[in-house]
């Protein structure tokens, strides 16, 4: 659906292009990115390929991260769900079948929904808000009067990421949006909008500062003049995250919105200031004098280890001496060094031995074992309030910790509710879901096995509260029994790959990483069936959990197999076994510091000999002998750690030369390029000369990828999302990375992730974005959408291309895995009127 943009946002005549050249990294304006969907639709009406049609190829057992849930009170088989990043999906029959409703629209990425059960209307708020590396930024809000059939644009476009939509109970032009706002940048557009023209106008209401957001809001619907919000303060950049601020707090309004008053700073045990994280609000819609609240307290939780003398512990090695060291009980130090994995590689004494000769710093075991990803801390985490007099006053109702909840990430969760028909039952989510039947003074897990962990949103039954409906990073979970047995709901192909590759057995198989669901492969002519329930037997496997990230397949055998999780957990395995899985990341040695691997560490096979793996830290490793070893083969390629809380100065691809073995290149997180011309053995930045360098500086390297047909050229993508800067910047080299000419200037403002060549082709590209794929004829001159079975805006995070099938997989982060024949692609290439051609020789025969 091309969006119709007010004018003012129109530039006259033609659509700018823009040209990179030492691009100055900024956030994009919302009037630029506005444009840019103009742009992109042009580029959807001139292109050829509407004939050429992509199939869905799932999976759907795991499904994918749900935001919001709006089920119909008067008949709960009907309900809507909004996923992160794959559009909203309605059902009918309790979702055994789901049809998607938000398709046509530019973006798919919910942070609420809200429904009018009344008169059908759904409000629709574009931006996940939890904050996470993949939570992309929206447009704004979109609303629907039939049902999802047709939508209309309500503006809002700097909002970015968006909490909460909440109706008015009675009147149905008038709706308040909770704006958390940019993420990855500060931003004045954000805070409370209200509307009382269903949309048409939107006035911002509450603002508390351009790092503080709203993330939730809710109202006493027996008088709608009285709604409270949740602010929240946090910041994020590729390094940091900052969850928390003095700009956290609640806030009422008595007024319907039009004015508002900080209400958290009542009563001693309410977090405000550095402790106060995300927050989540709940009234009781019976009782709205009675108010929940959850909150995300950063408090650093107690250390019960303190007094324990009877082991040591990380920080007794900070800052301790050489003559200290050689006074360490070897039972004991023993003892650590087993607890931590390394007794298999260093004993006590050989330690004391290294330290004593001068070999390590005493220090050497803080050093080797410290790291800071963001999840070591230990804050306080989940508390639960309750105000009996609508927000005057609060107690704080969990006199213990709350276990399995936040752990060191509240700020992925902060949601509470509380049951319509009894104010003692609470609900609230985290890595678990808990429910407490006394207010919240204790709490007990309701998941079960069958039941994802990382839970989002709840929906509890006004007539019925054992009835609940669970959304979790797995997709949608419904209990009748107050979550004694669930059953899950997950038809829909919303999985979030992170990356693909396929094998060359017959038919050849699909191999991705997900998003908090693992590593799964499985045949490429998959169709979506519910026959496999007979037999139970899915067709995708499952080969590995966490996050699962990149994989590759030796060609030689199609079962040896290399993949894992977030931060370089990384194994080889015989797919067919998987629980023989053989840990294959590079390990440094006692007196070095740990290797930084990023989020999504780079593996590859050399296209060479596939018993030679490269493998990207901060340096890039290189085995002969299928991973069971590793080489440093360069030093730190990166600027450094960038000393935030959040693994940076990574290497984020890699690539070899197909046509040349010695050529390498790697990309870092940091903008940092390099090309080693002898196999390794040296490295040469191209980044570095400020004389030469013509590439913006500063952005993440999304991709690089040697020539297939040309062993000079290179192309190379840099995103700019962790920016909030949307520009496509996309480069070609045709001197190894010497010289840069910019391509893709007709390209809309969405960051590139990966670019492909054409298998048979040179001339033809396809480039992934997080708003969809786009081919060149022109070698990237100028591109075409390429939408056809496809989602009108959906992230491609990678692209592989099955050779002998001369098949293209693409792995989006919303809506699974899907495969087009090239043949059509190629065919239009050497003729344009090759797709009539080819219909006249089929209707001929």
């Amino acid at each position: 659906m091309p969006l119709k943009l007010p004018q003012t946002l129109l530039t006259t005549g033609l659509l700018s292009v823009t040209f990179f050249t030492k691009a100055q990294v900024a956030p994009s304006p919302a009037s630029e990115r506005m444009r840019s969907l103009e742009r992109k639709a042009a580029l959807r009406k001139a292109s050829v390929l509407d004939s050429v049609v992509f199939r869905s190829i799932g999976p759907t057992v795991m499904s994918g991260r749900i935001t919001d849930i709006d089920v119909n009170p008067s008949d709960p088989t009907e309900f809507y769900v909004a996923y992160a990043s794959g559009g909203l999906w309605y059902s009918r029959n309790n979702g055994q079948s789901f049809v998607p409703v938000f398709d046509s629209v530019e973006t798919q990425t919910i942070g609420d929904i809200a429904v009018n059960w009344r008169s059908g209307a759904i409000w629709v708020g574009t931006g996940e808000v939890n904050s996470s590396r993949s939570s992309y930024a929206g447009t704004g809000v979109y609303r629907s009067n039939d049902r999802g059939k047709t939508w209309t644009y309500c503006g809002l476009p700097e909002s970015h990421h968006i909490g909460k939509i909440q109706l008015h109970p009675t009147d149905d032009n008038t709706a308040w949006v909770a704006v958390l706002g940019h993420l990855y940048s500060s931003n004045r557009e954000r805070g409370v909008y209200k509307t009382s023209d269903g949309g048409v106008t939107w006035r911002q209401t509450l603002f508390v500062n351009a790092e503080t957001g709203v993330v939730d809001i809710d109202i006493n619907p027996q008088n709608p003049s009285e709604l409270y919000a949740a602010a929240w303060q946090r910041s994020r950049s590729a390094s940091n995250f900052v969850g928390w601020g003095e700009g956290s707090g609640l806030f009422k309004s008595n007024d319907a919105g039009e004015h508002w008053s900080r209400i958290s700073t009542v009563g001693p045990d309410f977090p405000t200031g550095s402790a106060a994280g995300r927050i989540g609000i709940a009234v009781h819609p019976k009782n709205p004098s009675i108010v929940y609240a959850v909150v995300d307290n950063q408090t650093p939780s107690k250390d019960t280890t303190l007094g324990d003398t009877t082991r040591y512990f990380l920080r007794d090695f900070k800052n301790i001496t050489r003559a200290d060291f050689g006074t360490l009980d070897e039972r004991k130090l023993d003892t650590f060094l087993k607890r931590n994995g390394l007794i298999r590689r260093y004993t006590a004494k050989r330690v004391k031995e290294m330290v004593d000769s001068g070999q390590v710093q005493p220090t050497a075991l803080y050093d080797y074992l410290y790291v800071n990803t963001g999840f070591e801390t230990a804050p306080v985490g989940a508390e639960v309030f309750r105000s009996d007099d609508a927000g005057r006053t609060w107690r704080k109702m969990n006199s213990k910790p709350i276990p399995r909840m936040y752990y060191s990430y509240g700020y992925y969760f902060g949601k509470i509710f509380v049951a319509p028909d009894d104010d003692r039952r609470v609900i609230i989510t985290g890595v678990s879901i808990q429910l407490s039947t006394d207010s919240g003074r204790t709490f007990r897990v309701i998941d079960k096995a069958n039941v994802h962990s990382d839970h989002h949103t709840v929906w509890i039954n006004p007539l019925r509260n054992e009835h609940i409906f669970d959304a979790n990073d797995g997709g949608l979970n419904i209990s009748y029994d107050s979550g004694e047995h669930w059953f899950s709901a997950n038809t829909p192909a919303v999985g979030q790959f992170y990356s693909v590759t396929v094998d060359n057995a017959k038919p050849y198989n699909v191999y991705g990483g997900l998003q908090d669901n693992g590593v799964w492969y499985g045949p490429s002519n998959y169709r979506a069936s519910p026959g496999w329930m007979a037999g139970g037997d899915y067709p995708y496997k499952h080969i590995s959990g966490g996050d699962g990230m990149q994989v590759q397949v030796d060609p030689r055998d199609n079962v040896t197999t290399y993949a894992g999780s977030q931060f370089g957990y990384y194994s080889r395995l015989d797919r067919r076994d998987p629980d023989r899985a053989k840990p294959v990341t590079p390990q440094h040695a006692l007196g070095q510091r740990p290797y930084r691997f990023n989020w999504q560490a780079p593996i590859l096979l050399s296209k060479h000999n596939p018993d030679i793996v490269y493998f990207g830290g901060n340096q890039l490793f290189r085995s002969f002998n299928k991973a069971d070893t590793f080489l440093v083969i360069s030093n730190d390629l990166t600027r450094g750690d960038g000393g935030g809380n959040v693994p940076f100065g990574t290497i984020t691809t890699i690539s070899e030369s197909p046509l040349r073995y010695s050529l390498l290149y790697a990309g870092t997180d940091d903008g940092r390029l390099h090309v080693s011309r002898d196999g390794g053995y040296t490295w040469n930045a191209l980044t570095d000369n400020k004389r030469r360098n013509t590439l913006p500086q500063g952005l993440w390297t999304s991709r690089i990828v040697a020539s297939r047909w040309n062993a000079p050229r290179v192309y190379l993508s840099l995103s700019g999302y962790r920016n909030d800067d949307f520009r496509p910047y996309l480069f070609v080299s045709e001197d190894e990375g010497a010289t840069w000419t910019s391509l893709g200037n007709d390209l809309p403002h969405e960051p590139i992730n990966v670019v492909r060549e054409d298998p048979k082709n040179p001339d033809i590209l396809y480039v992934g974005t997080d708003g969809g794929l786009y081919v060149s004829f022109d070698r990237g001159r100028h591109f075409m959408a390429w939408t056809s079975g496809l989602p009108y805006a959906v992230p491609v995070h990678d692209i592989a291309i099955q050779e002998r099938d001369n098949e293209l997989v693409l792995a989006t982060h919303g809506r699974s895995l899907y495969v087009v024949k090239l043949e059509d692609v190629q065919g239009l290439k050497a003729d344009p009127d090759w797709l009539k051609k080819k219909a006249t020789s089929k209707e001929s025969k």
